[in-house]
C-alpha cells in the first residue's frame, strides 16, 4: 500500500511539471504573439488556457484524494499541500500567458506595443519562459539549491519592470495614454508571472526542509 502511495505522489509531481511544460509555452506563445503581431499564435494560447485550467483541476482532485484516503504526515503531507498551492501558482501563470494573449489580439493588426519597448519585453519574455522550465525541474529534482537561483531571475524581471516606469514618465513619452496604459498592464503580467514561478520554487523548498523562505529561517510552516 505504502509503495503504491509513494507512486502516486510521484505522479502528482508529474502532473504538476507537466503543468510546468504548458505554461512556459503560453507564455513563449504569447511573447512571440504579442512582438511579431501574430494572432493565430495568440488565438492558440487562449484556446489552450482551459488544458491548463483542466490540468490544476485534475492535480487538486488527485492531492485532496490523497489527503482523505493516505492521512500523510511529515513529508509526505507537505508534498500534498505543496501540490495544492503549485498548482494554484501554475493555473495563474497560464492566466497571465492567456492576458498578454488577450492584448496582443485586441490590438490586431497594430502592434500593442511602441518599437522603443519591445526590447524589454522581449528580455522580460525570455526570462519568464526560463523560470518556468527551471520550475519544472525543480518540481521533478526537488533541489533546494536549483530552487533558490529563480530569485536572481526573477530579481532580473523586476528591475526591467521598474525601468518601464521610467520610460513611460519621460515627459518626452510619444505614444499616447492607451499605450501608456497597455505597456503598464502588460509589465505587470510579466512580473507577476516571474513571482508565481519562484513561488511554486519555494513550496518545493519547503517540501525538502520543512521551512517556506522567506517567512525566517526559524518558522515552521
Amino acid at each position: 500500500m505504502r509503495e503504491a502511495y509513494h507512486v502516486e505522489l510521484e505522479q502528482l509531481a508529474d502532473h504538476l511539471a507537466a503543468m510546468s511544460v504548458q505554461v512556459a509555452e503560453a507564455m513563449e506563445r504569447a511573447t512571440r504573439a504579442l512582438l511579431e503581431v501574430d494572432l493565430s499564435l495568440a488565438e492558440q494560447v487562449i484556446s489552450d488556457d482551459a488544458k491548463v485550467d483542466d490540468a490544476r483541476a485534475q492535480c487538486e482532485e488527485q492531492a485532496y484524494a490523497l489527503l482523505a484516503l493516505q492521512a500523510p504526515v511529515a513529508t509526505d503531507l507537505r508534498t500534498v499541500l505543496a501540490a495544492i498551492h503549485a498548482a494554484e501558482s501554475l493555473e495563474r501563470m497560464g492566466d497571465l500567458a492567456l492576458h498578454v494573449a488577450k492584448a496582443a489580439r485586441r490590438r490586431h493588426p497594430e502592434p500593442v506595443l511602441p518599437e522603443a519597448v519591445r526590447p524589454y519585453f522581449a528580455e522580460m519574455g525570455e526570462i519568464a519562459v526560463k523560470l518556468a522550465r527551471q520550475t519544472e525541474q525543480v518540481i521533478k529534482s526537488k533541489d533546494v539549491e536549483a530552487a533558490k537561483t529563480l530569485e536572481s531571475d526573477d530579481d532580473q524581471v523586476d528591475d526591467i519592470h521598474r525601468h518601464l516606469f521610467t520610460v513611460l514618465m519621460d515627459r518626452e513619452w510619444p505614444h499616447g495614454v492607451a499605450a501608456a496604459v497597455d505597456v503598464t498592464l502588460l509589465g505587470r503580467f510579466y512580473e507577476r508571472y516571474a513571482d508565481h514561478a519562484v513561488s511554486v520554487a519555494k513550496r518545493m523548498i519547503f517540501v525538502v526542509t520543512g521551512k517556506m523562505p522567506g517567512y525566517g529561517t526559524d518558522e515552521e510552516i
